[in-house]
């Protein structure tokens, strides 16, 4: 399929192209639709077969136009929650020199994005703009959906009720907030250890196989009001100790995001936009799903925001969490969040507290179809991707995305970043 095809695509009424219609508009804590976002009248008419989860699970096998169209308007397909941006407060983003043509070629970037499918790259290197750029008829104040670049959003937010005393210890066992792990494989599983993805219980994290535990997690009925994560996830058995082994689990980071709600009180939108978003100056409202069962947000994915405060969030990290002079994050977190974790089965390139580690110090949120936010100290740089990649991951589309990395870092290496 052709760029050009695939931008009329985009143009079409969305529910003219996805297999199933979209659900009910975005929302906040009360369910209503925000009054900023209306639902267009021609995309509410079509009726709606599916289920809140068999949607969900249907993003998985869209194919490229659904992607494309799709990523940019997931508050209009699934209920979600307002992160609320400052109104008054917007971080500016300083301009810095230009970079140029990255990997020595004038072409290569423009060759990258269009072979990648890429809507989004932007690069900041000591807090200023050097490279930003739009493709697949992305708008600049579209928001994207980042996957599981929430986990990583997740944990930190946990970092935060840490030190806000809401959560007591990362050594708290799971039960301390969700009793209703009691008496399952999670029993005597800790905050810590959900944390490190090392809970120890069987999971199958396939995004190709339909019949996976992540394409199933939320199909299932709602249980009790609870949420899909923690219905399914109470049913599994224990394959190994917990602390020994890793296994990548979304759930899990669903899990995560319930011990925040309980502990704090708040949906994760609203405690996000209470103590990021607004006090560190986003520029536009994200969008956060909402669970059809509990009406809590889903901490593994479903985070949709723009590409600039993505960035925003980048350079919130680069500087330590600190807001006005003050750190808002725990110091027990950041000391374990982008540190290697000691466990069988480990990722070669290193895992955190859901936030994967790199070379030099640096540290990555990434999400499948291509999502990325690089956080990188030593060279004073934060790049985010946002991106429909054909394939939820492949070894040849993250080794392409790594030679990204290295051409920006390569480019900064070579030109300062001063204004011009």
């Amino acid at each position: 399929m052709t760029k050009t095809l695939r931008a009329a695509l985009i143009a079409v009424p969305l529910c003219l192209m996805l297999l199933a219609c979209a659900g009910p508009g975005p929302g906040t804590g009360t369910g209503q639709s925000p009054a900023s976002t209306p639902r267009p009248a021609a995309e509410a008419a079509p009726p709606r077969p599916q289920t809140i989860g068999e949607q969900r699970e249907a993003v998985l096998f869209w194919s490229q136009a659904q992607r494309e169209a799709g990523f940019r308007q997931m508050q209009l397909q699934f209920p979600s929650d307002v992160a609320a941006a400052s109104t008054a407060n917007i971080r500016e983003l300083p301009a810095g020199v230009p970079l140029p043509g990255l990997a020595g070629d004038p072409d290569w970037l423009d060759a990258y994005m269009d072979s990648h499918d890429i809507a989004g790259l932007m690069v900041l290197h000591q807090g200023r703009l050097r490279l930003h750029r739009h493709g697949l008829g992305m708008k600049p104040t579209d928001r994207w959906e980042s996957f599981s670049v929430a986990k990583s959003v997740t944990s930190t937010l946990l970092g935060i009720a840490l030190r806000q005393g809401h959560i007591k210890s990362l050594d708290d066992l799971l039960v301390r907030y969700l009793p209703e792990l009691e008496g399952s494989a999670y029993d005597q599983v800790s905050v810590r250890q959900l944390l490190t993805m090392t809970s120890g219980v069987r999971w199958n994290e396939d995004y190709t196989d339909p019949q996976s535990d992540v394409a199933q997690m939320y199909l299932g009925r709602c249980v009790d009001g609870q949420a899909h994560a923690l219905a399914y996830l109470r049913t599994l058995p224990r394959a190994h100790p917990p602390g020994t082994r890793w296994t990548y689990n979304t759930a899990e980071t669903d899990l995560l995001g319930l011990v925040v709600e309980r502990a704090t009180g708040q949906r994760l939108a609203h405690y996000l936009s209470q103590t990021i978003w607004q006090p560190y100056g986003m520029a536009a409202d994200a969008y956060w799903i909402r669970d059809e069962c509990d009406g809590s947000n889903t901490g593994g994915s479903g985070l949709s925001a723009t590409l600039a405060d993505y960035a925003r969030l980048g350079q919130f990290m680069l500087e330590g969490g600190v807001i006005d002079g003050e750190p808002v994050i725990a110091a027990d977190w950041m000391a374990g969040a982008v540190r290697d974790q000691d466990a069988d089965n480990a990722p070669e390139r290193g895992y955190g507290y859901q936030w994967w580690t790199d070379t030099g110090g640096a540290y990555l949120a990434a999400g499948i179809f291509g999502q990325m936010l690089l956080v990188d100290p030593q060279h004073e740089l934060v790049i985010v991707q946002l991106a429909a990649w054909p394939q939820a991951t492949s070894r040849e589309l993250v080794t392409a995305r790594r030679g990204l990395v290295e051409a920006v870092r390569r480019a900064v290496a070579e030109r300062p970043a001063g204004a011009d």
